[in-house]
């Protein structure tokens, strides 16, 4: 498949008038709807601020590449910009950009359109060729000398080697594995061959794993670059120098990557010590943005076992509250085998704490931290420490096995094969399992038990502040960190056994993008066709509970949206509270609506606070002309 399969006549733009980066997106992303390539303008132009969240895709040199893979795409394809002014597009370089691909893969598309979009990254890397591009004055043009470039870049032998006989290898990836990836490979092997260094890159694309790297090929490399923003395995390079920077280090500075792999100025890898982009080069981290992140590792793989078991418990209750208790006179055989399957004493439900622990312990310390995050959070379950339990688990496994690894540095080399197999796992086991037995377990089941006890015993105006202050969470940042703390807290109440503060967390986060849906739908004046059409999309987002469906909106007028939002959120979280609304489902939105109390109450209060939201927007925004 060629490059001008993807894109075509009907997805140039030879003149941007955008003058910023959000506009360009728009006018890009509008392109693509009008040439009938996408499902959901307003989901897919989400997925490409999501990506930019990640990292900029201006890599420089004048070029910007935004792309998501999502299946908001109808057809893949690749939409041109050309901006002759150039725009600030927040490029790695601090220069403008003036050429503009935006590549819109499908959920389900194949590899070959995956690797056609990869390929145009590569060819972007020639100067002269970004010349003929910035020079073209037609699109007829542009597609000429894209189809050239391609059957220039076949032609060239993949197998060429150097004259060098030193041996580098590389691995790149990025969280979306289309551009960056293959860019910063392409940009290390066009260097590697003008200085004269053989090399082989592995690539960790949207197609997998490309041009894997054998054993025999590291155990013979002198130095590895690993230029990654996304996990790669890192402990089959143990004993080996290895330089850890982010993916566009790989883009931007290929010479100093591998000066530095040539010279040996890397430290020494040691099995499961750093991940691709935690290490040095990567880039400090804030103590808040990592704890975050190890948070949300141990939150998102937990998710699973939340959802199911809680749905299978919720389930259960239709046969009555207590008809999953054998001891009970309601008991049921079916709502039995739905309350053990998803039960808190040993089914699904029981697991979120230990997997809680695990996965947080194992985003700290890598592979080695797992078993003692496991073994802390399962004693923190047994003793009732409950959800807080096991993120203390989870943290002190992590940090003690980083403190194994700092210990067993100085052991012999000769040694080094069974610290991942004796070592760790023995010593990091027995540190977190003594301190959360005689430590950590009573203290915080104490807590445990007085927080579930405050829980249950809310009401009035106690239960109320509290539903205004998760349910405003959920719109502060609509997905973020704030929206995923309050998301938490909820879980938290739940497997503590309080219904109530979840019901607010969900309700809170549906309205931001059912208010939106409603304020496009009666105040039509007031947006754009594109937006109204967009609008009418987070009709089926809020319902759904996916409050992400905001985001463009809140992008593009962030002061009225987010205001607007998290004032109907706190109002539906109030009134959940005032209702008495209990919600024993930690997901599902309006398809979980059957499992509370008063489903009635509860549509009614989600309604009430997106009319809140939808009224405020509605009157606050100034009309579109």
């Amino acid at each position: 498949m060629k490059i001008t399969d993807l894109l075509q006549y009907d997805t140039i733009i030879l003149e941007l008038s955008s003058e910023s980066k959000d506009s360009v997106i728009d006018e890009l992303v509008a392109k693509l709807e009008g040439a009938g390539r996408l499902h959901d303008p307003i989901s897919y132009k989400a997925a490409i601020l999501h990506r930019e969240r990640q990292s900029t895709t201006g890599i420089g040199e004048g070029i910007a590449i935004p792309h998501a893979k999502t299946a908001a795409v109808k057809k893949p394809s690749i939409c041109f910009g050309r901006s002759s002014r150039g725009v600030e597009y927040e490029s790695l370089d601090g220069q403008p950009s003036h050429l503009f691909f935006m590549i819109a893969a499908s959920e389900g598309a194949d590899n070959d359109h995956l690797e056609t979009l990869s390929r145009l990254s590569s060819l972007l890397m020639d100067a002269e060729f970004r010349g003929q591009l910035l020079s073209a004055s037609t699109a007829g043009e542009i597609l000429e000398l894209i189809d050239k470039k391609e059957q220039e870049s076949e032609s060239q032998n993949e197998s060429e080697k150097f004259a060098s006989s030193r041996m580098l290898l590389a691995v790149t990836a990025c969280p979306t594995g289309i551009a960056h990836t293959y860019m910063a490979a392409d940009a290390l092997k066009a260097k590697a061959k003008e200085l004269g260094v053989n090399i082989k890159v592995e690539t960790n694309g949207s197609t997998g794993i490309k041009n894997k790297l054998t054993n025999e090929e590291i155990r013979a490399a002198d130095a590895i670059i690993v230029a990654a923003d996304k996990q790669v395995e890192m402990d089959r390079f143990a004993g080996k120098p290895v330089i850890i920077v982010p993916v566009a280090q790989g883009i931007r500075k290929p010479q100093e990557l591998i000066q530095r792999a040539m010279k040996q100025e890397a430290p020494i890898y040691k099995a499961g010590k750093n991940t691709a982009g935690s290490g040095e080069d990567a880039g400090s981290t804030s103590k808040l943005g990592g704890f975050y992140k190890h948070l949300m590792n141990g939150v998102s793989n937990m998710l699973p076992f939340v959802v199911g078991g809680g749905i299978l418990i919720a389930l259960s209750f239709f046969f009555g509250i207590h008809a999953s208790d054998p001891k009970d006179p309601s008991y049921n055989p079916i709502a039995g085998a739905l309350g053990y399957i998803g039960g808190g004493d040993h089914g699904a439900f029981f697991f979120l704490v230990p997997i809680l622990a695990g996965f947080i312990a194992s985003s700290i310390a890598d592979r080695p931290g797992f078993a003692p995050g496991i073994v802390g959070g399962y004693l923190a379950a047994q003793a009732h420490a409950g959800f807080l339990g096991g993120l203390i688990a989870g943290f002190l496994a992590g940090y003690v096995v980083l403190g194994l690894k700092k210990l067993f540095d100085k052991l012999p080399q000769q040694l080094e094969g069974i610290k991942p197999v004796l070592l760790y796992p023995v010593f990091g086991i027995l540190i977190t399992g003594l301190i959360m037995l005689y430590v950590i377990n009573d203290p915080v089941t104490a807590i445990n038990t007085g927080l579930t006890s405050w829980l249950q015993g809310l009401s009035g105006a106690n239960a109320i502040l509290l539903g205004i202050i998760l349910g405003g969470m959920m719109a502060v940042d609509m997905g973020g960190p704030i929206n995923k703390a309050a998301f938490t807290f909820g879980i938290a109440a739940i497997q503590a056994g309080s219904l109530g503060p979840h019901a607010a967390v969900m309700a809170g986060g549906m309205v931001p993008p059912l208010g939106i849906a409603l304020a496009t739908t009666f105040f039509k004046h007031k947006f754009t066709e594109t937006e109204r059409k967009s609008g009418f999309t987070n009709y089926f987002m809020g319902i759904s509970f996916i409050t992400e469906g905001a985001i463009p909106f809140a992008a593009a007028d962030p002061l009225r949206v987010i205001i607007s939002s998290v004032i109907g959120s706190a109002f539906a979280g109030a009134l959940t509270m005032v209702f008495g609304i209990t919600l024993p489902a930690p997901h599902g939105g309006i398809f979980v609506i059957g499992l509370v109390n008063h489903p009635l109450l509860y549509a009614a209060a989600i309604l009430a606070g997106s009319i809140v939201t939808a009224l405020i927007l509605g009157v606050w925004k100034k009309q579109k002309i």
